[in-house]
């Protein structure tokens, strides 16, 4: 059984109906700062995050970590939310991939509320931040789902090189791809010399961390990208705002 976390938060964000509406959300599906890759991992807190983590520590690389709230497991499990404070700690970029993985486009605007909400809430319960920026569940989104995501001051993030291995939950899941497909894709790509590079990779593939992300590390910088957060290959703030994590209580931890 899931062990949750009683929590008290620092600080409180936004209700999950917001009142005063704000602008549609902006999409972004690549770097603006030249020479920037940003490597980003999918749906976790998953039990290969501290492993991703310490590769990238060990090549001085930063990661993005788009986060769901209960797909594998609940973020308020006492391994899944350690995994992301260990991210965060570690400075790495945390960010939002909604609380259920569900397909936005499916859903109506409370929906769309709540999952942005729980995730925004259990992000800045555990680290105390503010996520400024989400992924869409399979890339999927609408006009509503960039107007929620204004309403919740979320840059909705796409990417330019997608790694779908087997397991995946994108275009990859038909057939995956093997680690030594992967590897020719970052060659493919790197090899154009695109400007900027921002990628899609996943957490739930081990493989992700013990072959191919030293692989993509090592083309990456051989290349002369310098390999940064989300936040950095724009030039923009990773977080709303960043404050004291929550309290766990102690009679439960």
């Amino acid at each position: 059984m899931l062990v949750l976390l009683a929590l008290v938060a620092s600080a409180v964000i936004s209700s999950a109906h917001p009142a005063e509406r704000r602008q549609v959300g902006q999409v972004i599906t690549s770097c603006s700062v030249p020479g920037t890759a940003a490597l980003t991992f999918d749906d976790g807190p998953y039990i290969y995050l501290n492993q991703i983590v310490d590769t990238l520590d060990a090549n001085n690389a930063t990661g993005t970590f788009f986060f769901n709230g209960n797909n594998f497991d609940c973020i308020y499990d006492l391994d899944a939310s350690a995994r992301v404070q260990y991210a965060y700690s570690h400075g790495h970029q945390v960010a939002s991939h909604t609380w259920s993985h569900p397909d936005l486009a499916t859903l109506d605007a409370a929906e769309i509320d709540n999952q942005f909400f729980l995730l925004q809430q259990a992000i800045q319960r555990l680290t105390g931040a503010v996520p400024a920026f989400m992924r869409p569940p399979f890339g999927s989104y609408n006009d509503l789902v960039l107007q929620e995501a204004g309403n919740f001051g979320l840059i909705v993030t796409l990417w330019d090189l997608e790694l779908s291995l087997l397991f995946s939950d994108h275009s990859g899941d038909a057939t995956g791809a093997s680690v030594q497909q992967s590897e020719s894709i970052y060659e493919a790509v790197i090899s154009q010399n695109p400007p900027s590079i921002l990628t899609l990779n996943h957490e739930t593939v081990a493989s992700t961390a013990s072959d191919l992300l030293p692989f993509a590390i090592t083309s990456l910088r051989n290349a002369g990208y310098n390999l940064v957060s989300v936040a950095d290959c724009l030039g923009v703030a990773p977080y709303q705002s960043v404050g004291a994590p929550g309290v766990r209580d102690a009679a439960l931890a």
